[in-house]
Formats: C-alpha cells, sequence, structure tokens
C-alpha cells in the first residue's frame, strides 16, 4: 500500500450500525427480486436510505439548499449554516452514471459541505443510457466553468464526488489540465468507479465480502455509459489516465467492495506522477457508505476526515 495511505479500522469495533446496515445491504443483495423498470429504478436509489431509516432525512440543523441553473444544467446549492462565502465544493454525485440526483445525495453533501464549512455546488448532470459519455463530462466542465466565471477563484474551488461521479472528477481533471484552465486546490473521491472495463481484480476477490454488489453487474453496466467509445479510454476509465499536474487528491475506500482496486491502483498512478494522495481503507465498510452517515458513525468519521482535507487545501481555518 501506498507510504501515505493507511488502513482505517474506525471503531475498535464494528459499530453496531454497521453491523446492522450490513445484514440490511446483504439481505437486499441476496433476495430474489423482480427486474424493475429504469425510472423505478431511479426512484428506488433516491429513496434507497430513507427506505432503511423509515423516515426521510433530515438535513444538518441550517443547512440551506437554493435550486440554481447552471448555464442549462440543474443544480442546488447546498449550504451550512455561516458557510465560507468565497470558497466553494463542486460535487458529482455516484449512480453508476444511470442513477442519483439532487434527492439521492442531498443529504450526503449537506454533511460534507458541513465538515468543510464551504457552500456546495451538487449538479444534475445528464444520466446514461438517453446520454452516453461524453454527456455527463461535458456537464461537469460547464459547472466548472460556470464557477470560475461567477467569481470563484481556483484556489478557493475544490471537488468531490463518489462512485460514478468520483470517476467524473478524476475525467474532469484531465479535461481542466488539457485545456490549460486553473486547477482546483484539490479533490476527494468516495469509492470512484474508475475501471469501466472491469479488469481490476477486486471485481472478483472482494464479491463475496461486498454486501452490495456483484463484479458482474458493475461491469454489465458500464456499456450503458461507455455508448459506442472504447471503455479503456482514460475519460471514461480514468484509471487509465496519466495524472501529472493533478491537484492534491485524498481517496476514502471500504475494504469490502468490488471497487477497491479501482481506488488503490489510481492512488498509485498518482503517488506516480508525484501527486500528493491521501487513501484510506476503511475495514469492514462498503460501497459509499458515507451515503448512512446521518446514523452510521464510521460515515461521520470519513465525512469529517475529508472535510478536514478539503479545507486544508484551501487554507480554510475550521475548529
Amino acid at each position: 500500500m501506498q507510504k501515505n495511505s493507511h488502513t482505517q479500522p474506525g471503531l475498535l469495533m464494528p459499530s453496531p450500525e454497521s453491523v446492522q446496515i450490513r445484514s440490511h445491504l446483504l439481505s437486499r443483495k441476496n433476495a430474489p427480486r423482480a427486474p424493475l423498470s429504469l425510472a423505478e429504478q431511479r426512484v428506488a436509489f433516491e429513496l434507497f436510505v430513507e427506505n432503511y431509516i423509515g423516515y426521510p432525512l433530515p438535513l444538518p440543523e441550517g443547512t440551506y439548499v437554493e435550486p440554481v441553473d447552471v448555464d442549462g444544467v440543474p443544480a442546488a446549492w447546498i449550504r451550512p449554516p455561516d458557510a465560507d462565502a468565497e470558497r466553494a465544493l463542486l460535487y458529482l454525485h455516484g449512480g453508476n452514471y444511470m442513477l442519483g440526483s439532487l434527492k439521492s445525495h442531498r443529504d450526503l453533501v449537506a454533511r460534507l459541505a458541513a465538515a468543510t464549512g464551504m457552500r456546495s455546488l451538487l449538479l444534475d448532470y445528464h444520466l446514461a443510457p438517453e446520454h452516453v459519455f461524453p454527456a455527463a463530462l461535458d456537464d461537469a466542465l460547464t459547472a466548472y466553468r460556470w464557477l470560475l466565471a461567477n467569481g470563484t477563484k481556483p484556489e478557493h474551488l475544490v471537488l468531490a464526488g463518489d462512485s460514478a461521479g468520483g470517476g467524473l472528477i478524476l475525467a474532469l481533471l484531465q479535461v481542466v489540465r488539457d485545456k490549460s484552465m486553473p486547477m482546483p486546490a484539490g479533490a476527494a473521491l468516495f469509492s470512484p468507479w474508475t475501471d469501466l472495463v472491469g479488469t481490476v481484480e477486486s471485481r472478483t476477490t472482494r464479491e463475496t465480502a461486498d454486501p452490495t454488489f456483484t463484479g458482474e453487474a458493475i461491469n454489465a453496466l458500464a456499456r450503458f455509459y461507455a455508448g459506442t467509445q472504447d471503455a479503456h479510454c482514460p475519460l471514461i476509465s480514468p484509471i487509465n489516465a496519466d495524472m501529472h499536474g493533478f491537484p492534491p487528491l485524498r481517496i476514502d475506500v471500504g475494504h469490502d467492495e468490488v471497487f477497491l482496486d479501482d481506488s488503490l491502483q489510481v492512488a498509485d498512478h498518482a503517488k506516480a506522477a508525484h501527486v500528493p494522495i491521501e487513501l484510506t481503507v476503511w475495514e469492514g465498510m462498503w460501497h459509499v457508505f458515507q451515503l448512512f452517515s446521518s446514523i452510521l458513525p464510521e460515515g461521520q468519521q470519513s465525512l469529517e476526515k475529508m472535510g478536514t482535507f478539503l479545507r486544508r487545501q484551501t487554507d480554510l481555518r475550521h475548529d
């Protein structure tokens, strides 16, 4: 493992909440279910955490949500109380490029915003299969340009994303660099999906431990985003990217997920490109466990560490 990475045990023992959530996820993974239409899958994903908890998630006290049009792309500003007015976080949600919305990730982004003390822009980018590559990437670039054009300085701008959104952040960084645009101050990735070809070993070696996904299912989904393009393309599979010139990165990933090697190999490539990289592998955790942060102590710990990293990149004091 990388010199500047470590395995994070979280609590000394798995929290009772993590044991209960894992049991719930495993039962969902193994239960026979009738196929859902894409529209039904999107609604189910929006209610994924709420259905487990049994009630709508209350946002952190004082959170302000403001819908905004980002040059034609729907988005929402999510502001914690006393958010720093100069600094901003651009967040790209996960959902295998086919699912996810302003609703599905509002709670997660609100908690990350609180941990950073920054206003956060959650982007509702176009989804596959209706909009294949590079539609989502084009939307991400539109949002990045919009933030700069509206007065956010690059040294005050950070990026974050989970799963497909994490991979999309890495694709966006390639485009920003190659267009000679100013780079953001840093980026935080939660379990990024970076290998859409599906050759990483963890697709099979972590399949039994993963309470949520099978490697076969994940690999089958990649074609819906890639469309007719070669999935080896670094903008589709950022595990193949040249990362020279990237800003400091932090990656948090669960030890028990088929996406584990997507993070480990990206961290290796970042180190080889002399990009400052922090990698934390969370023992006993699954894919984007931070979605359960409203009740999961390990998720709360991860968000606090991510918040500390992002504040540090913009030199924002936050005690």
